[in-house]
């Protein structure tokens, strides 16, 4: 069935999950993101929740998380403690 010229996935977490499966790991995907990867998926495919589903299965990725990018501003730079005069 196709729903907007993609293909409808019904209820069934293994094809779906294995549709997630084959993007995320797949040479075009490489780890991409949550984003990345829910564009991915949802040029070609459709269900309710797809983005959910994607955003789980990437955060469950321990080289996603491992590789992913720092979003913190840089530290400044370390300062030696002073030298104390007398003990």
């Amino acid at each position: 069935m196709l729903k907007k010229r993609k293909v409808y996935v019904p209820k069934d977490k293994k094809l779906r999950a294995e549709i997630i499966r084959l993007y995320h790991d797949i040479s075009v995907g490489e780890h991409g993101g949550q984003w990345k990867m829910t564009e991915l998926v949802t040029r070609n495919f459709w269900w309710l929740g797809v983005s959910r589903e994607v955003k789980r299965y990437v955060e469950g990725c321990d080289a996603c998380q491992q590789n992913k990018n720092c979003t913190q501003a840089p530290t400044g730079k370390l300062m030696p403690n002073s030298i104390p005069e007398k003990l």
